[in-house]
């Protein structure tokens, strides 16, 4: 059984390492980005079945990325997961994870928490 792919995208270096680590760790192929214009490269080449994405880059934004791969026809069914500090815990527990066809986790986040959306979005690894 191939195992799930993730595109992971942050243009911090240790947060990308860190968070590959878990991902790889807790089952999951990961492909890293970082920078908008490199996820959307490697989301039209690769399909993942998940990204997960921070807003807050230079150059091109998470949201200019997302709005990229949703107008694509293959990627626009791809999950979105922001994984951002724009978005604060108080937002995330007063409004929920999602909003529109992307869905949302404030930073700092809760490893277990980030599995537990992952495979909610995706199913089972």
């Amino acid at each position: 059984m191939d195992k799930q792919k993730l595109l992971i995208v942050d243009d911090e270096p240790d947060v990308l390492k860190l968070l590959g680590e878990r991902l790889a760790k807790a089952g999951y192929e990961v492909i890293k980005a970082s920078c908008g214009k490199e996820a959307v490269a490697l989301a039209q080449k690769k399909t993942p079945d998940l990204i997960i994405l921070d807003i807050a880059m230079p150059g091109m934004d998470g949201s200019e990325v997302a709005g990229i791969l949703r107008k694509d026809a293959k990627t626009k069914d791809i999950p979105i997961l922001f994984l951002t500090c724009l978005y604060t815990k108080r937002e995330e527990q007063t409004e929920g994870h999602e909003l529109g066809h992307n869905f949302f986790l404030a930073k700092p986040y809760d490893p277990k928490e980030l599995l537990e959306e992952i495979h909610r979005l995706i199913g089972p690894r």
